[in-house]
């Protein structure tokens, strides 16, 4: 058992019982943070994907030379 594992339980046996919830609540947050498989990822990415707006300009030089002109032609 390393020396911070060590610690870290002698920390734990000092916390009052009613606030344990609160250490594994803190514990199960740090645990999701580097148990992230790489379904999630993906999912989330598709999600992300779905809410993209698509675009519909099909020449886009020719739509940022008309905005070119509109604001700066004048």
């Amino acid at each position: 058992m390393t020396a911070i594992r060590k610690e870290a339980i002698e920390l734990l046996e000092r916390v009052p019982e009613d606030k344990l919830i609160y250490i594994i609540k803190i514990m199960q947050g740090v645990n999701g943070l580097y148990n992230d498989t790489e379904s999630e990822r993906e999912r989330a990415f598709s999600k992300l994907e779905q809410l993209r707006k698509k675009g519909t300009v099909p020449d886009y030089d020719a739509e940022l030379a008309f905005y070119r002109d509109e604001k700066y032609g004048k």
